[in-house]
């Protein structure tokens, strides 16, 4: 069995990006399965070609008649058919016309409801589902012709940074459009034990209103289009800057520009700490204006007194404000 599968997104760092494709190759060549992955940036260059035992790395510099001689050399064809009348279908995947060819991509909700997933197909996207993968399927108007099993990486401090919301009293939840099964093991992995899947954007919505009535005020992070209700309605909008979209990023309140799960404990954090400072310069202004004027009622109030009531009193809280700035994460 021969696959090839084109990835088709923007490329950060191109030394990651092939050794996650040489670790998810590494493990289909065990089960026997030849493939070839190239992935090209936003504009349609190829920037990385990968098949095992050889990695083939091209710099953004290359013209794309080189990355199409380099694709080719790989066994993976230089051009594409176009995609006509495209569509999105929210929450399940998309749909074009290929070659005068319907065809739809998208994920395991979507065959279901089209009637294409046959015993054999269902049991194999079950298993994958089992194993923490999230499966994509491309069909044509009568079957089904492929599918596409791929699995997120949990980031290294997933855990350590779910681990520091807990010890800060909050109660974290998985909410995904990815099937049940897939988000459960996931969230296995980063100790979130409340998770649910298979849900659309009017679902998180849904969700995020139930947290609010049940629990008060309630934070979303999110980095993908379907996330972005859910993101406004929250209390507080989260959105993952560098890999996040851009209405995503628009929704939120909050845009952690590195992608550092850590950053929102500690934004956390930081608010408490400034919300306990904002009632210590409250207590310290009104305390010292009712001091001088107890003052003044029995008498006993001066000129510097006032002086020390109004301009002393703002130096103060200005000075224990500052203390902030030497809030290190």
């Amino acid at each position: 069995m021969s696959t090839v599968i084109a990835v088709n997104r923007p490329v950060i760092h191109h030394s990651a990006a092939l050794r996650v494709a040489a670790a998810a190759i590494a493990e289909a060549e065990a089960l026997g399965i030849d493939v070839c992955v190239a992935v090209v940036d936003s504009s349609s260059r190829l920037v990385a070609c990968l098949r095992m035992p050889n990695a083939f790395l091209i710099s953004d510099e290359v013209s794309v008649a080189k990355a199409k001689s380099v694709a080719s050399a790989a066994g993976l064809p230089a051009d594409h058919a176009p995609v006509d009348h495209s569509d999105a279908l929210g929450g399940r995947g998309m749909s074009g016309r290929v070659d005068g060819r319907q065809l739809v991509l998208g994920n395991h909700r979507l065959i279901e409801e089209r009637g294409q997933c046959s015993p054999a197909l269902e049991a194999v996207l079950r298993g994958q589902e089992a194993a923490g993968r999230s499966v994509t399927v491309l069909a044509d108007e009568h079957q089904a012709l492929a599918w596409f099993a791929v699995a997120d990486t949990v980031k290294p401090h997933a855990a350590q940074a779910v681990a520091a919301l807990r010890a800060l009293g909050l109660q974290p939840v998985m909410l995904s459009g990815d099937n049940a099964a897939t988000v459960r093991a996931v969230a296995a992995q980063a100790g979130i034990e409340q998770a649910e899947g298979d849900l659309l954007p009017a679902d998180k919505l849904a969700r995020i209103e139930a947290l609010q009535k049940r629990h008060g005020p309630t934070a979303m992070a999110g980095d993908g289009i379907n996330d972005a209700p859910a993101l406004a309605r929250s209390d507080i909008g989260i959105a993952m800057g560098a890999a996040g979209t851009d209405i995503a990023a628009e929704a939120a309140d909050i845009v952690v520009m590195n992608d550092d799960l850590g950053r929102i404990a500690e934004t956390v954090r930081l608010s408490r700490r400034t919300h306990a400072v904002l009632w210590q310069n409250i207590s310290l202004a009104l305390g010292i204006k009712a001091a001088f004027l107890l003052a003044a009622v029995l008498g006993g109030a001066t000129m510097w007194m006032a002086v020390f009531a109004d301009m002393g009193a703002s130096l103060l809280v200005v000075a224990n404000g500052l203390r902030l700035l030497r809030h290190k994460p």
